[in-house]
């Protein structure tokens, strides 16, 4: 033959089919690992996003503590409770008006994933006037900006840099 005898031919034939089993046995431990790694973010994600229940107590216009967990609005930035925004010249507590509006929206019923009897906090904070949208709900930061609803009332610092100016206080 011209390539080689048959035996020859055969050798390579299984000495190839060798080569590729222990290539995929060697490949293997890196898939499993993988696959456990994936499996195992997806538990803890689910984990993460479990609906907490329970009485809330509001800190602030965007923070509330139910069941024992602090918790902060996706979506939006209120006034801090202490800070002060202007409105026709006057000072105005915008941040207790934030609050006040996250207090009357709880109205002490129990909360789950940020929502009460199907109303998005977030949503209704924003479209109130109450809060800034912070990565969500720019609809509803317009329509409140263009009706002049809450803040956008006034003359105000945007929440994250009046907390970067008061950090220290």
């Amino acid at each position: 033959m011209v390539n080689g005898s048959f035996a020859s031919r055969r050798a390579h034939g299984v000495n190839a089919l060798y080569a590729r089993v222990t290539r995929h046995v060697r490949v293997f431990p890196f898939v499993a690992l993988a696959l456990a790694a994936l499996a195992a973010a997806g538990w803890f994600a689910r984990r993460e996003t479990a609906d907490i229940t329970g009485s809330a107590q509001v800190i602030d216009g965007d923070s509330l503590v139910v069941a024992g967990v602090e918790i902060r609005l996706y979506g939006i930035d209120a006034p801090e409770y202490r800070q002060t925004c202007f409105r026709r010249g006057r000072p105005w507590a915008c941040g207790v008006d934030a609050t006040r509006t996250l207090r009357a929206l709880i109205a002490s019923r129990p909360v789950a994933a940020c929502a009460v009897d199907g109303r998005d906090l977030g949503a209704a904070m924003v479209a109130g006037g109450h809060a800034v949208a912070y990565g969500a709900y720019e609809q509803e930061e317009r329509a409140a900006r263009n009706a002049g609803r809450g803040i956008w009332s006034s003359r105000f610092e945007p929440p994250a840099a009046w907390r970067a100016k008061h950090r220290s206080q």
